[in-house]
């Protein structure tokens, strides 16, 4: 990806091409360093599923939740890991009735902090920082 643009037009035909999970939410971990475009990415998929309200990081309280007015799924969960140091962290916060509503999409951020409870049936999309213009995605 060479432009922000290009990042949103990835993650819009990403989003469009996502099919439901049938056994529970629609998990999408996205890995990557700091700077390499997973919130952009992020902000690009909530406005192709039909988010209308502004999607920030959640780095300072770990989720935000969205409600969905187009599309398949009715709420977009945004989940930023970093200040997590384990799975059991991200339980708390109810994670096992969030991950059993097959309505849900989940974005999360620095997911290797709550690996230990992931479901295996999820996309992984790897950011890669190349310089300050280019980037590149990697389905994984």
């Amino acid at each position: 990806m060479n432009s922000p643009e290009e990042t949103i037009d990835f993650a819009s035909e990403f989003v469009k091409s996502l099919k439901a999970n049938t056994e529970g939410a629609t998990v999408v971990c996205l890995y990557g360093d700091l700077g390499s475009g997973k919130t952009t990415f992020v902000k690009s998929a909530a406005r192709t599923l039909g988010v209308k309200d502004i999607i920030t990081s959640p780095t300072f309280v770990i989720e935000k939740i969205y409600e969905i007015e187009k599309s398949g799924f009715k709420r977009l969960f945004h989940i930023d890991a970093y200040r997590l140091e384990e799975g059991a962290e991200l339980l708390a916060l109810g994670w096992n009735e969030i991950i059993s509503n097959k309505e849900n999409i989940i974005f999360i951020e620095w997911p290797k902090y709550v690996a230990d409870v992931l479901p295996q049936n999820r996309h992984n999309l790897k950011f890669t920082f190349v310089d300050e213009n280019t980037r590149t995605i990697d389905a994984t």
